[in-house]
């Protein structure tokens, strides 16, 4: 039986993608392969949002041409949108299959006949959506590719066109599947100066309710206890829905959640990140007052001067920003609450990043994620006036990572004493004499003595040990 394998780089939506594309090769008879090097078939799901991440992507074809010269390379994802002629021109690759083409990779990769007709016709030659030139020298490839001379085929098409949802729920481990990611919307109208993500994967579009609750009731009836709903602006779920398949007349997030504990029986849901003005009143009431939602809030920040969040396009003000944490907190005291946080943007000066820096220490955040600015091609920011030497960057990246540690290691301390709610996850090994598990409000817990899987416990918190919680359950 022919086999292969999947890897995913970078964030939940990349990983959603991915389920769904392993889903149509098991739907063609192939078996997952253990790893890259067992399998006949590897897709690369790449991710393009920094420049280190496309790296990654290329390190891994030359660590998969070494260690399985005999597989064929499918190269897909944000990199492979942003610049399939790149890749596409890489030593071993067998096809490049864009965003747009995703829904298609299986049948595109295993050049299955029957696809011929609803593929044939959908490529439009990369220069031509980048400089509106036709380019002669692609010749037509199979099933509506085309190939360069010299390079692997490639299916890339305007993804502002694509309007499906690619979809299917992604399990944190393979060999203990307790908190499945649902994703339920995907691209973005936003258009921050330093992204590139908008281009890549297109306008917003929404997984419809029925779908959603279809989805989460038939991991419910699996034995999951825990789903988490994400998307790439997931606050906007619902706005691109026609209206018979609204539950509001503008639809929104706060409808989709509400629904979902209406019409299942999950027994608790976890919200991923959530832009700041996407928190509406109604968000923050129906997840501080049902225990059915997990009590964690990932709010994007960028930065705390109002002067770079303009330079960014940012559509919210410092204090909009502060004002929506303040509530946030006040509504749920004991909420892990986190941020993605942006250093080195173009004329980022020392000022501007004190008022960032000042802006975390105020703000009651439990946990950051810290980025470096990383030039992206296209982009408003990649030829802004004076970029920020990469060696203060990386000492303004150093500093803020320090205080997140500091917040975080004093809100887990707060905790010792007393008693918390935890979704066990695995057990260690066959000596070990602990659990590993998850808080409600997200802080990772070692629990003694070995527990069931996916189940809901109430544990008191002993001490905090290398940035865990260790815990015994009651």
């Amino acid at each position: 039986m022919s086999s292969f394998y999947v890897e995913n780089f970078g964030c939940r939506a990349t990983q959603s993608d991915g389920a769904a594309i392993e889903q149509q090769f098991r739907e063609r008879g192939l078996e997952r392969a253990d790893a890259p090097a067992a399998a006949e078939w590897v897709v690369l799901n790449t991710c393009a949002v920094t420049a280190a991440a496309e790296q990654d992507a290329r390190a891994a074809i030359r660590r998969l041409r070494r260690g399985n010269p005999e597989c064929k390379i499918v190269i897909t994802g944000c990199y492979a949108q942003r610049a399939p002629l790149e890749i596409a021109a890489l030593s071993g690759i067998f096809c490049v299959v864009g965003n747009s083409h995703k829904h298609n990779l299986a049948q595109i990769a295993l050049n299955e006949p029957s696809g011929k007709n609803r593929i044939a016709g959908s490529f439009v030659p990369v220069k031509v959506l980048t400089t509106g030139q036709v380019d002669d020298t692609a010749a037509p490839n199979f099933d509506g590719g085309a190939t360069y001379p010299g390079s692997a085929p490639v299916f890339v098409s305007d993804i502002f066109a694509h309007t499906q949802l690619l979809a299917a729920p992604v399990f944190e481990s393979a060999n203990e599947r307790t908190r499945p990611n649902l994703k339920v919307q995907d691209g973005c109208g936003n258009r921050c100066s330093f992204c590139i993500i908008p281009s890549l994967r297109g306008r917003s579009r929404s997984l419809p309710l029925d779908e959603v609750i279809q989805q989460v009731n038939q991991l419910v009836a699996a034995g999951y206890r825990e789903v988490v709903i994400s998307g790439i602006h997931l606050g906007r779920w619902g706005r691109d829905l026609p209206a018979r398949d609204r539950i509001s007349e503008r639809g929104n997030l706060a409808d989709l959640v509400r629904a979902i504990l209406d019409r299942t029986t999950l027994e608790k849901l976890r919200i991923s990140s959530i832009e700041p003005m996407d928190w509406s009143d109604s968000l923050i009431r129906l997840m501080a007052t049902s225990p059915r939602i997990a009590k964690h809030a990932h709010v994007p920040m960028q930065s705390g001067s109002d002067a770079v969040l303009r330079r960014m396009h940012r559509k919210y003000r410092p204090w909009h920003y502060r004002g929506k944490i303040e509530k946030i907190r006040e509504a749920m005291p004991t909420a892990s609450i986190g941020a993605d946080v942006m250093v080195g943007f173009p004329g980022e000066t020392d000022g501007e990043f004190e008022e960032t820096r000042s802006t975390i220490a105020e703000l009651p955040f439990t946990y950051l994620h810290v980025f470096t600015f990383s030039p992206r091609p296209g982009t408003p920011a990649a030829s802004m006036p004076n970029q920020v030497p990469a060696h203060l960057a990386r000492e303004r990246n150093r500093l803020l990572r320090e205080l997140a540690a500091e917040k975080k290691l004093a809100f887990m301390r707060s905790f010792i004493g007393r008693d918390v709610e935890a979704i066990t996850l695995a057990s260690g090994n066959d000596s070990s004499w602990h659990t590993e598990a998850l808080t409600d409000n997200y802080l990772a817990m070692r629990l003694r003595g070995k527990q069931e899987s996916n189940r809901w416990v109430t544990a008191q918190v002993d001490a905090v040990e290398a940035g865990r919680l260790l815990a015994t359950s009651r």
